[in-house]
């Protein structure tokens, strides 16, 4: 089955970067994609799905039951393969030729290859349907970056899609950088990190530039509240379970002479650990308000988890590495010594079924996986090369895990 599957999804590799191509022109921010849940949704008519779209995001979920009998105790196994689909606020600057139509939006992340390669998946394990003794979710999900799609497909139900929870969970993403092209990349336990956010406001009281002692100076309280943080980080918690705090925003005031009423900071909160998670969120309000009332000022903290630790289950992690031996050769794959600081709303479904994320390197030929743009930069690029060996890696985790399931 292995090579047929892989020549199936190569000889349909001119449709799949089609699709690609029509995304990648047209990308949408946000849970609300009708442009791209439209493209979804004309590639699955016909395939034999039921299909369902969210109510509160233009989501897809698509479930195939599998023609063949089932197990004697009557249990069919259940498989989700997610794809997101949603792009990013960045101008394109590649220059490629179906670059974004869109101003100011562009696929920087590598979704529209996620949504291509899975819609891929789908037309494979559609014409195998007469062979699988279970049931396939396809999760086409909407607002990855920063908005918690996962978070409401799972409220809307999509774990349930198939009348039984999936006994496992893949999801892939690409990469413009970091390993060379074709290359499969993942690890067994912490993935890639939890998330929080962190918005302070130190309010002071303005005053004259050069009378700072009749004013409440909050810029000064600011700044040593940004080192604080970095303290923290080193003297608070174990080197060998990190924690990554950084600033991204620090604004006051409006001229150089004007102590200005109020400061604002803005930060992400990075974890690998439930533990460190928690006691991030424990100790660091009590300190950024510990710091201004020190100076006779007040703080607001607001202080908010975002997405938890991407965990791959060790079973399905192993799992999920035979399979792209198997199917792709021993050596596509390449074990991670280190999880990624970046985070995953997917890690959502992995907290609730037992699953894998893997990474799918698609640099460009002739470009230094070392040194290419990665991942949201303007300039990034991702290889329509990998699009046909990423929607047989789908297809293929669906059917050998249903097949395990059924023995």
């Amino acid at each position: 089955m292995t090579a047929s599957l892989l020549d199936d999804a190569r000889a349909l590799h001119p449709d799949i970067a089609d699709l690609r191509h029509r995304l990648h022109r047209e990308p949408e921010v946000g849970l609300d994609l009708p442009r791209t849940q439209e493209k979804v949704l004309g590639w699955l008519d016909g395939l034999g799905y039921e299909i369902s779209t969210g109510t509160e995001t233009t989501s897809v979920t698509a479930v195939l039951r599998g023609g063949a009998t089932a197990s004697s105790d009557g249990e069919r196994p259940t498989v989700l393969l997610r794809g997101d689909m949603d792009a990013l606020p960045v101008q394109e600057q590649t220059g490629q030729p179906f670059s974004s139509e869109i101003d100011g939006v562009m696929h920087a992340c590598g979704h529209d290859l996620h949504t291509s390669m899975l819609a891929g998946a789908a037309t494979l394990l559609s014409v195998r349907r007469d062979r699988l003794a279970g049931d396939v979710v396809l999760m086409f999900q909407p607002g990855e970056e920063g908005f918690d799609g996962a978070g409401v497909m799972i409220r809307e139900g999509v774990l349930d899609a198939a009348d039984r929870r999936p006994d496992a969970a893949f999801g892939m993403h690409v990469a413009s950088a970091l390993a060379p092209s074709g290359m499969v990349f993942s690890r067994a336990g912490a993935m890639m990190s939890g998330s929080s956010g962190l918005d302070v406001t130190v309010h002071g009281a303005g005053g004259h530039g050069s009378t700072p002692f009749r004013s409440k100076d909050p810029v000064t309280v600011a700044a040593e509240i940004v080192t604080a943080l970095q303290t923290l980080v080193t003297r608070r918690f174990d080197v060998f379970d990190p924690v990554v705090i950084t600033v991204g925003s620090l604004h006051a005031g409006t001229k150089r002479n004007i102590i200005p009423d109020d400061a604002r900071i803005e930060a992400t909160v990075r974890s690998f650990s439930d533990q460190a998670r928690a006691r991030l969120a424990e100790i660091v309000p009590p300190l950024v308000r510990g710091i201004a009332e020190s100076h006779g000022l007040t703080a607001t903290v607001d202080y908010r988890d975002e997405y938890p630790v991407t965990i791959n289950d060790a079973g399905e992690s192993d799992f999920a590495r035979g399979v792209v031996t198997e199917l792709l050769g021993d050596q596509r794959y390449s074990a991670m010594p280190n999880p990624l600081a970046g985070s995953e709303d997917f890690s959502r479904v992995l907290a609730a079924v037992p699953g894998a994320f893997l990474f799918l390197s698609a640099v460009p030929e002739g470009v230094d996986h070392e040194t290419a743009d990665y991942n949201h930069s303007a300039r990034a690029t991702f290889d329509d090369a990998v699009l046909a060996d990423g929607a047989a890696l789908y297809a293929r985790l669906a059917i050998d895990r249903i097949a395990v399931g059924t023995r």
